[in-house]
């Protein structure tokens, strides 16, 4: 299967969003439900797992709480966390965050690693990374990087939605640390810098699902 570039998946995405006419709320809810039963696969579909997810500012966050949602309709037991402020979340973003909210769910905002948060990360079966997505393009600065750093030392297994946290899609190099996933659920296609400089040791096992972008658009 062939890798793509940020520039190119991006593309890939307006085409599908703007000349065919579907819905970027459509792609989002596609992309979390297929997390999700990526998830449930790596729990073997036991209910009552644990199962923490970490939502950045971003899209992926936006993926993160379609996730969450499917989840916990199956009877997975997930806590939802934002890093930062409810207040900075847009568009599809803050559509699910609200989504989520109105279903009765808490979504826990992190400031700064602190003990109870260590104490998640410890009773939890594994933990989802919605953190960055394939725009990153800076060095993360905390609390990013302290959520990310202790999510790493936890040593358990980490599902990263589309990219892992920290790692440039197209160059594969890591903007000061990076989540190391045990597995990385990405859309459409592989990036190209799952395969460059620090990607390989970064994306664990690679699994590439579909999220409803028409096939006509780059069949060829």
């Amino acid at each position: 299967m062939k890798s793509v570039t940020v520039e190119q998946i991006r593309k890939l995405d307006q085409l599908a969003i703007n000349q065919y006419g579907v819905p970027s709320l459509i792609l989002m809810e596609n992309a979390g439900r297929v997390v999700a039963q990526q998830v449930l696969n790596f729990l073997r579909c036991q209910e009552n797992s644990h199962v923490a997810i970490f939502c950045g500012l971003g899209n992926n966050a936006g993926d993160g709480f379609v996730a969450a949602r499917h989840l916990i309709n199956f009877g997975v037991k997930v806590e939802t966390f934002l890093i930062g402020s409810a207040k900075s979340l847009k568009n599809d973003a803050e559509v699910n965050y609200q989504i989520l909210k109105n279903c009765g769910y808490k979504i826990k905002e992190i400031h700064r690693v602190d003990p109870s948060f260590k104490r998640v990360l410890r009773k939890a079966d594994c933990l989802v990374d919605a953190i960055f997505g394939v725009g990153l393009n800076r060095e993360i600065l905390n609390p990013f990087r302290s959520v990310i750093e202790a999510m790493n030392v936890s040593r358990k297994k980490i599902i990263a939605v589309d990219v892992p946290s920290g790692l440039d899609a197209t160059t594969g190099q890591i903007y000061g640390t990076c989540v190391k996933a045990s597995q990385t659920v990405t859309f459409t296609f592989p990036k190209k810098g799952f395969f460059r400089k620090q990607g390989p040791e970064h994306v664990g096992k690679v699994v590439v699902v579909d999220i409803g972008i028409p096939k006509k658009i780059y069949a060829c």
